[in-house]
């Protein structure tokens, strides 16, 4: 069977697949349009360097399959699967980067991505990876171990849980606190009311199960990429 009979049995009746590719580094952006342009029957390829391009990007259309590296210039972590994953719920997500660490891929799949790609895959595991894809299946490195459920990964989920109910303007706003932005300046970046913030503020700790905004961004930063690799690492 052909790759793009499987993709089109499996993402819908549409024409054309439409795929976004989400990295901040133009020469892989490149080969990987071409390696999935080679994988899928003429798919429409978008790209975007940064969550807020990406998210601009779904909200004018909604992409069937999103390939994200998880460390971009304005976010990174998880935290930028679960806002994509809010904004574009139907759409398949797989997660590609150099950081092959059992605990992030873990983390990767419980946010509700479809895969974790290892960056430097060869293009022979890659048309792995996205014919299961394509077939509704799981896609992980051979050398994923699956964790065993204990007290961290439950709590770990329980925070992706919570972080996955905020709305997408939501989302903005805690990921704008994080960064250490007052309600002034959020409200001018946003051009809404300040008292909007602070009722977007208010549902987000409601939410959240927290007091303070200290508590709030003390939880959101438990799903970050720093938390998970024990640093920043390469994108």
């Amino acid at each position: 069977m052909k790759m793009a009979e499987v993709v089109m049995s499996s993402f819908g009746e549409a024409s054309e697949l439409r795929l976004l590719l989400i990295d901040d580094h133009p020469l892989f952006c490149d080969a990987m349009a071409m390696t999935v342009g080679e994988i899928f029957d003429a798919p429409l390829i978008q790209t975007a360097a940064t969550l807020k391009e990406a998210l601009k990007r779904v909200n004018e259309a909604a992409p069937d399959l999103i390939v994200l590296d998880l460390n971009l210039p304005d976010v990174d972590g998880v935290d930028g699967l679960i806002r994509l994953r809010s904004a574009v719920p139907d759409a398949k997500i797989v997660v590609v980067s150099s950081i092959s660490d059992n605990r992030v891929t873990s983390s990767v799949l419980d946010s509700g991505a479809v895969g974790f790609v290892p960056k430097g895959s060869p293009r022979d595991e890659l048309v792995r990876a996205f014919q299961l894809v394509a077939d509704g299946e799981i896609y992980t490195p051979e050398d994923f171990v699956v964790p065993q459920s204990d007290f961290l990964s439950q709590e770990n989920q329980q925070v992706v849980e919570k972080l996955a109910s905020l709305t997408p303007q939501q989302s903005v706003i805690l990921n704008l606190i994080c960064e250490g932005k007052l309600n002034k300046q959020i409200a001018y970046d946003l051009s809404i009311a300040e008292t909007t913030v602070k009722a977007h503020l208010t549902a987000i700790m409601r939410k959240l199960g927290v007091q303070n905004r200290t508590q709030a961004v003390l939880l959101a930063k438990k799903v970050s990429y720093a938390s998970l690799t024990g640093n920043a690492g390469e994108s």
